[in-house]
């Protein structure tokens, strides 16, 4: 009789320590976000903490040029964008986009030796419309990037590709006669829940009028949901949507929310404003400027349906409540806090005539006129 009481006394010793090793270990601490009483606080891990702080560290800026001097656009050829800044602004932040995105390939990741001026390579020409997305974020959302800002290094951390990038999930393989309803398989976009493996495509592609059709609101807001039409599908979306929003803060649903009254905007705090904003700052990304160079990219830099890979929460965030921190992104670089897109002087070359046009610049230009021949579009754009 002993040995089986042995045996179930191990069981339960190596179940509930399985069990505890999914937790993290004490001692946790709290930051209180709203008022008392209320479960509105962030709980804390100190060595998660400490991860996340080294993890976002500002890179230290390139050293300060002076504004005045001839314009980048009138000294280089085909500057579309950042053509009115002075040749120093233009090269130094063309030296930080090196930093932030291809430290290790340099200006031969956008650029090509037979002229700086040429769109041969698709990067630089991704790299243009980042640069223009970048300054529209500083600029127009200043409700959601308040005045910190934001920069290339800010989703790219040293990266060719950011690290948190998404495309349209085209469905999990599953056997023959099992549906999955696009959910109940684990999905690091739901935060590994058996919600919808994908909310990202309805809520932050599309334009305001495809977006305003959705399913916001779902819960009820009387004791009995009378009235309320919301589906479970429709709440297990939008459910889907906020568990991707905590995962890529590293919050849980009371940095916005109250929890005794979800949907009253008068009793959430200040953070759901400005994730409201952030919702529709990010579609407006992802439609009007990633999706716009769908058609440049080779098939290794598009997700399985042949979309771009886009914007989420967490490109930005990467589990910090604030990007960086919160640290002033733009203070260094205030070039990237207005709009200077210009249109283009020239035509660009085609690639097939990059060649050609390289041995006659040879024979027309002295050698030296090539040597500082910088240009625009390097790393993220211009």
């Amino acid at each position: 009789m002993k040995l089986p009481q042995f045996i179930r006394a191990t069981v339960v010793v190596i179940a509930g320590s399985l069990l505890l090793a999914g937790c993290e270990m004490p001692p946790p601490e709290t930051v209180q976000l709203g008022n008392r009483g209320l479960g509105q606080e962030l709980v804390v891990n100190p060595k998660t903490l400490a991860a996340t702080v080294a993890a976002n560290q500002v890179p230290t800026p390139q050293p300060a040029v002076p504004s005045v001097g001839p314009k980048a656009g009138d000294i280089y050829q085909n500057v579309q964008v950042l053509g009115d800044l002075s040749v120093g602004e233009f090269t130094r932040l063309m030296a930080a986009m090196t930093e932030w995105i291809s430290p290790e390939e340099g200006c031969n990741y956008c650029h090509v030796a037979e002229g700086f001026q040429y769109d041969t390579k698709y990067t630089k020409r991704v790299a243009r419309v980042m640069t223009a997305m970048t300054q529209q974020a500083n600029v127009e959302w200043g409700a959601h990037v308040g005045g910190a800002g934001v920069t290339c290094y800010t989703c790219h951390r040293g990266k060719n590709i950011p690290e948190y990038v998404w495309a349209t999930d085209p469905g999990q393989p599953h056997a023959a006669g099992v549906m999955t309803a696009g959910q109940n398989i684990a999905s690091v976009t739901a935060a590994y829940s058996s919600l919808p493996n994908d909310p990202l495509t309805p809520y932050l592609e599309g334009d305001e009028e495809e977006a305003a059709t959705l399913p916001w609101r779902v819960a009820g807001q009387t004791a009995l949901p009378n009235g309320n039409r919301s589906s479970v599908k429709q709440t297990e979306y939008i459910y889907s949507l906020m568990m991707h929003f905590s995962d890529s803060l590293g919050v849980n649903c009371t940095h916005c929310h109250n929890t005794r009254a979800f949907y009253d905007w008068e009793q959430s705090s200040p953070a759901r404003v400005r994730a409201w904003h952030g919702i529709r700052m990010v579609r407006e990304m992802n439609t009007k400027y990633v999706n716009q160079t769908t058609d440049w990219l080779p098939d290794h830099r598009k997700g399985p349906m042949g979309d771009p890979l886009k914007v989420n929460c967490a490109t930005c965030h990467q589990g910090a409540y604030k990007p960086m921190l919160g640290a002033n992104m733009v203070k260094d670089y205030p070039n990237l806090a207005r709009t200077t897109l210009l249109e283009p002087k020239e035509e660009t070359a085609p690639a097939a005539e990059v060649e050609a046009a390289a041995e006659e610049m040879a024979e027309e230009m002295p050698a030296q006129a090539n040597a500082g021949s910088n240009d625009q579009g390097m790393t993220a754009g211009s």
